[in-house]
Order: C-alpha cells, then structure tokens, then sequence
C-alpha cells in the first residue's frame, strides 16, 4: 500500500520535521500511525517529499525523520481542465471529489443558464471554498502531489475565452456527432471539456462555445449526469493521451 499523504504550507528539506495542527492530529489521532511508518508530505502543488514516521506525540503531533529530499513532480501534458455547470445539492462536491481522484488538472465552475444552483455572495464564497476543501482531501486520498486547481465560478463568456485558448476543447452533449473516444487530441498542451447542467446545455451557449472552436462530442448511449459525467470523460481522456499508461 503506498503511504499516506498529508499537506503542508512547505516541504521540508530535511532531516527531521514535526507535522502538527489539523494534519498532525489526523495522522495521530484518525490515521494512529507508528514509528517505521511512511509518509508523504506535499504542498498540493508538484513538491513532496518521502519520510519515515519517528514517533507520534499527545494528539497532534508527528515526528518525521529520514526526509529523502525535496522533490518535485512534473506538470501534466497534456493538462485536462474539465468546466463544470453548478450541480444541485452535494452533488458539486462529488463531482470535484471524483474527478480529482481520476485525474483532473484543474476544475472550472461555471453557471450555466440552466443551473438550478446560483452562486451569488456568501453562498457562492462558501460553495467555492467546500468545492477547494473538496479537492484537497481528494487529492490527498488518492495519493497525489498536484492537487487540481480549483477557480472561481466562470461565466459563459469566461469559458468561450478559455476554450477559444486551449489546444482542443470539447462540450459533452448527448447529441453530439462524433463520440469523444474517437476524437482527435494533442500530444501536448491544453486540454478543455464543457459539462454541462441536468437541463442540458442552452443553444445559445452551445453557439458561443462553436464559436470559441468547441465542438460537441458525446460520451456514449447513455446520458450521465452532470456530476459523474466529468469524471467519466476525464477517465477516457488520460487513458487516450497516454497519461494512463
């Protein structure tokens, strides 16, 4: 099993580091690690190290010795930014969950016309931080050193602007002519996909994104939802670039 993963504002160089607060008291007190466990330690942002639990104190502190080094992981290529429309409920949060799991290298909310879900002062301010939350523990679940970049909430004429820069960009769309697993994708890059909400994608946004040079693809027969639909997309996207491999 590969060690568990723990956050921190900066990666120690060495030899020695004691990880303390909300981190140090999950891996004491929730994950009650041991002496001669491993451990990684990462600032979410490519940089990590690898050490070797040396002993656990009270309830929130772990000491951590034989740091092997700072390292750091390279960016992906190609990256995947997957522009996701406001789910109702929790299912946001899943969607960011899963999708972080997967793969994905930065996530966009975007409020479509059809969003049920309205972002808008405090509400908006503390969806987004639960959608950040969301993907940091994910990324540090599934074992990750870049945890995805999570921006704020985007309108329609933002995200025409971020396809209309990348090297290929898609929107989901169940009527879709050409299925996404046959479609052609970059080597290298800037990777876009569209998502759009339970009540479908609106044609005029549908025409702003053609626009901006995104063309609709489908996933398969059947239609997702909005909050798994991303994640599957994401999954068939790294498994054709290579980055599965």
């Amino acid at each position: 099993m590969t060690a568990p993963v723990f956050v921190v504002e900066q990666v120690p160089a060495g030899p020695e580091f004691v990880l303390e607060g909300p981190e140090g008291r999950h891996a004491v007190s929730v994950r009650r690690l041991a002496p001669g466990e491993d451990v990684v330690l990462t600032d979410g942002l490519g940089r990590w190290t690898e050490g070797v639990v040396k002993a656990a104190e009270g309830k929130d502190r772990l000491v951590v010795t034989d740091l092997a080094g700072i390292r750091e992981e390279p960016e992906p290529d190609p990256r995947i930014t997957v522009v996701q429309a406001l789910p109702k409920g929790d299912r946001g949060e899943l969607a960011v969950e899963t999708m972080t799991e997967t793969g994905a290298d930065a996530i966009v909310p975007w409020q479509a016309a059809r969003c049920i879900t309205q972002w808008r002062g405090d509400r908006g301010a503390k969806s987004l931080t639960k959608w950040r939350n969301t993907a940091r523990e994910a990324g540090k679940q599934s074992r990750r050193v870049r945890f995805p970049e999570v921006a704020g909430a985007m309108t329609t004429k933002q995200v025409a602007q971020l396809l209309a820069s990348a090297d290929f960009a898609a929107v989901l769309h169940e009527e879709g002519s050409e299925p996404l697993a046959t479609a052609g994708l970059p080597a290298h890059g800037h990777i876009v996909l569209v998502v759009g909400p339970e009540g479908g994608v609106s044609p005029d946004e549908l025409a702003a994104f053609a626009e901006a040079g995104a063309r609709p693809y489908r996933l398969g027969r059947s239609v997702l939802r909005t909050s798994t639909a991303g994640t599957a997309a994401t999954a068939l996207l790294l498994g054709r670039t290579g980055r599965w491999s």
